[in-house]
């Protein structure tokens, strides 16, 4: 009986590793046959520094190296040569690691834009330890891809996916060269996708949360079929270290860039010239739209493509040639992917009812010009209006600055109003309430306004700041014996 008894159980624990080494996925396939086409590269900038300020060790703070030798190099002694305390060098090499993965047999390979960033030498080094000299063929900084090439035919390559077919909580491998471990393999989910980053208008990051570390930049993210659906960039982190969220460029993107790269040597984007912001459940309510959607039009550039196709400030952008806009982040995307000089239709939303435009796209500069701000005047003594606001008409002059025809300048701000975005020396420009855009020219019309709404509604002003306009809702109005 003991014997049949242990017999079963045996049989049992079989089965349930059986059933456990069935559910959890097994990449040694996938690494064994792309794992060549994974690369490491090493990078050496010559740095000219002068005297104090020059880097002590010849290495980026981001290099392994960095910390042993901050580690464990004995204290140096002030006037010692080669020790902190003397002259240092004027010229001294800075060498940083990364990843990349090639993508054509003659020696194209993808990698970050800022793992190559102001190299004087670059090192490609393949699994069978060949090493090869490369050049950069193009960079584009806005998305971090970078193309390179070696001089060698007959490699391995990476075969490409589609990052769109992805489902949240599906399995994906990173292949890289974390502290400059070569080939090391790490693995994880999809955790989010589009994923937008502050500064980042043209990528909707794939999020996952498979170990990313320094020297894993510009490696590729494989799916379950072995194909690259991403060019791991960034994480997030408050150490420097992996804490569980990693950014990896969507290969769709990353090849079009690629191909804009190889064929000319630089990236050319759409734009409009248009200042947006997000539509939140209270902006929708003042514009009257069903649902939070879209893009808001904060401005529009003077003479630029969106002023000609008669887009105005106010306008809500809900469709951009045929595409719904659901969130303001993916108008850039859109925008940008658009080649210049392209006709494109676009919905807006003015005034209670969709109109439809068509705008000729322009091209982004290579340069953003530096906005200024605008001049504050000294407050004058005014009772605060409903929403607590003290404001003043604009002078002649101020207007012929500001180049606006109306709108009332914040002198000071008082009550609950000042936990909302307004600072004094803005200037309010219009009042939306309803679906309606009141342009603002008069106290008395402001406040005028203000007593005809109920107590509790949602008020958003459109509000200039320096050179910039940007949308502002004050939400619940007070009752108006509280004025």
């Amino acid at each position: 009986m003991k014997q049949i008894i242990t017999a079963f159980f045996f049989v049992v624990f079989s089965l349930m590793a059986q059933a456990q080494s069935r559910s959890l996925p097994d990449f040694t396939d996938l690494v064994e046959k792309q794992g060549p086409a994974v690369v490491n590269i090493s990078t050496t900038q010559v740095v000219r520094g002068s005297g104090q300020n020059a880097q002590p060790f010849p290495f980026d703070e981001d290099d392994p190296m960095f910390d042993f030798f901050r580690r464990f190099m004995p204290p140096r002694q002030p006037g010692t040569p080669g020790f902190p305390g003397a002259p240092a060098p004027r010229e001294f090499e800075s060498r940083s690691l990364g990843s990349g993965f090639i993508v054509s047999n003659d020696g194209y390979i993808l990698t970050n834009a800022h793992v190559v960033d102001s190299a004087d030498e670059i090192l490609v080094r393949l699994t069978d330890k060949r090493e090869f000299k490369a050049k950069v063929i193009g960079a584009d900084k806005r998305t971090d891809v970078a193309l390179i090439k070696i001089e060698v035919t007959g490699l391995p390559v990476v075969h490409l996916g589609d990052p769109n077919a992805l489902k949240v909580g599906e399995w994906v491998v990173a292949i890289g060269s974390p502290f400059g471990f070569d080939n090391s393999v790490t693995a994880g989910i999809v955790s989010a996708k589009g994923r937008s980053l502050p500064q980042e208008n043209f990528v909707p990051f794939i999020q996952t949360d498979a170990a990313i570390n320094p020297g894993n930049s510009g490696g590729p993210l494989f799916n379950m079929k072995g194909e690259v659906v991403g060019i791991n960039s960034q994480i997030y982190s408050r150490s420097g270290g992996f804490m569980g969220i990693s950014f990896a460029i969507p290969i769709d993107v990353a090849m079009d860039i690629q191909g804009q790269l190889r064929a000319t040597g630089k990236v050319s984007r759409g734009r409009i010239g248009v200042v947006i912001q997000e539509i939140t459940k209270e902006l929708a309510e003042s514009f009257g739209l069903a649902k939070a959607q879209g893009a808001a039009v904060n401005a529009v550039e003077k003479g630029g493509p969106a002023e000609k196709a008669g887009i105005e400030p106010g306008d809500v952008i809900l469709k951009y040639d045929g595409k719904v806009v659901s969130s303001s982040s993916e108008l850039p995307r859109l925008v940008g992917a658009t080649r210049p000089g392209s006709k494109v239709s676009i919905q807006v939303w003015r005034k209670g009812a969709t109109k439809d435009l068509t705008v000729v796209i322009g091209e982004i500069p290579d340069e953003k010009v530096a906005l200024k701000g605008g001049k504050n005047n000294k407050p004058t003594e005014q009772v605060a209006n409903r929403l607590g606001l003290i404001v003043s008409e604009l002078t002649t002059e101020q207007k012929r600055e500001l180049k606006v025809s109306g709108g009332l300048l914040v002198e000071d701000i008082r009550g609950n109003t000042a936990r909302a975005d307004l600072r004094p020396g803005d200037v309010i420009l219009s009042l939306i309430s309803r679906g309606v855009s009141n342009d603002l020219k008069s106290v008395e019309q402001f406040n005028k306004l203000l007593s005809q709404l109920d107590k509790g509604s949602n008020v958003t002003l459109l509000v200039r700041r320096g050179e910039i306009q940007t949308f502002v809702t004050i939400k619940g109005l007070p009752d108006k014996r509280n004025e």
